[in-house]
């Protein structure tokens, strides 16, 4: 076991959750040791904590073009969408008891949705093309004059595909209607500007990004209807009461200042490995299946499905390799990748589904490894229709 801990990982989960930046470790250091002070404090310690959580604030707004007024330190994605679509719904006449989501979106949107449903709301899923997206005009149309809010994720968690945002928040504007978006997948890897895409709540997930755990933001346009989850105090302007998290919020404003600087440079340099691995895997095993969209995709993501096999079992077959499948796993049976039988995949293509999502470490070197390893397993997974070592471990991530 103490073996397998300390071996080697190509990690090629980074959907799931990113390393922590040696950057964004650096500088939350201090402010879990010698600045302890409660920002709220009104002595030497507490106006240093509450300076650090500010200048976050400043770090994370520039990310994506807003003002630091309008963005509010939560504990992740998560806590974002819940706070904006429950949020929202708490602030909703009785004429617009409709939210409008898309039937591939995170359990973070899905599952408040739910929540909202069985209370009373009418909400409407959007179907996904064989594209991996929305189809515009279909969408744009099922926002009616009752619809309160939209919820659409910037870019699909496991597909990378990019969701047409922009022109969705349009449409809903002119219904009257307020439009969130889960971007927690899409910062640190795309452009995102509030100015472009002219929505009124984005969520943001700090470990999504080389940030901590445990720390995210939502951004709330100014003037937009909102009800806290939570009350007590008046941090965070009342929307997010409790005392801060400074060092998570230090390592988000960190994650963000890096983001802005390496942006492009990532985005070019990940995106010709994704395209070299894919090169790769196509070449090696006939037959194997891209999900992933060619054009209009996050730079780092790529689904594959391996004919005739369960993706999980070519996973288990190689322990220095850590990906997901998207598949979970109940009592020893799998269930297929959610987002692969909402685009229409057959059953056995939703089994054989194997997520690879790079990252900032991620090296050339490392892509023909990983093909290789993937191959190999999938020769030996084929050939001896039997499951690998640890196949029945479920896998499910963000």
């Amino acid at each position: 076991m103490i073996e397998e801990t300390l071996a080697p990982v190509i990690y090629l989960d980074h959907n799931a959750t990113t390393p922590i930046a040696p950057e964004v470790a650096d500088a939350m250091e201090p402010y879990m040791r010698t600045e302890y002070g409660n920002p709220s404090s009104d002595h030497v310690l507490g106006r240093r904590a509450r300076l650090a959580v500010e200048e976050a604030r400043e770090q994370v707004a520039t990310l994506i073009g807003a003002d630091p007024e309008e963005i509010v330190f939560t504990s992740g994605g998560t806590e974002s969408n819940n706070m904006a679509i429950r949020g929202v719904a708490a602030m909703a006449p009785e004429s617009r008891r409709r939210i409008v989501i898309s039937a591939v979106e995170h359990p973070a949107t899905t599952a408040p949705s739910a929540l909202l449903e069985a209370s009373g709301f009418l909400v409407t899923r959007l179907p996904i093309g064989r594209s991996g997206s929305l189809d515009l005009a279909t969408a744009a149309a099922a926002i009616g004059d009752n619809v309160s809010l939209l919820s659409v994720m910037l870019a699909q968690n496991e597909t990378g595909a990019l969701m047409p945002v922009a022109e969705l928040a349009a449409a809903a504007r002119d219904r009257g209607a307020i439009t969130h978006t889960d971007a927690a997948q899409a910062i640190g890897k795309i452009p995102v500007s509030i100015a472009e895409l002219k929505v009124d709540l984005l969520s943001i997930a700090g470990h999504k990004f080389y940030g901590p755990k445990g720390v995210g933001a939502l951004y709330i346009r100014r003037g937009t209807p909102l009800s806290p989850l939570v009350v007590g105090a008046s941090q965070e302007r009342g929307m997010r009461p409790g005392t801060e998290n400074v060092a998570g919020i230090v390592g988000l404003g960190t994650a963000a200042r890096l983001a802005v600087s390496r942006l492009m440079d990532d985005h070019l340099r990940i995106a010709k490995l994704r395209d070299d691995l894919w090169k790769a895997l196509s070449t090696k095993i006939s037959g194997v299946i891209r999900h992933t969209p060619k054009e209009a995709c996050l730079p780092n993501t790529l689904l594959v499905s391996f004919p005739g096999v369960l993706g999980a079992d070519v996973l288990a077959r190689i322990p220095q390799l850590a990906a997901s499948t998207g598949s979970a796993c109940h009592a020893g049976e799998y269930a297929p990748n959610a987002t692969l039988i909402a685009l229409g995949a057959p059953l056995d293509v939703a089994l054989g589904a194997v997520r690879l999502s790079l990252g900032r470490a991620t090296t050339a070197g490392e892509m023909a490894k990983a093909a290789e390893l993937l191959a190999d397993a999938y020769q030996t997974t084929i050939s001896t229709n039997s499951p690998g070592p640890n196949a029945r471990k479920g896998n499910v991530s963000k």
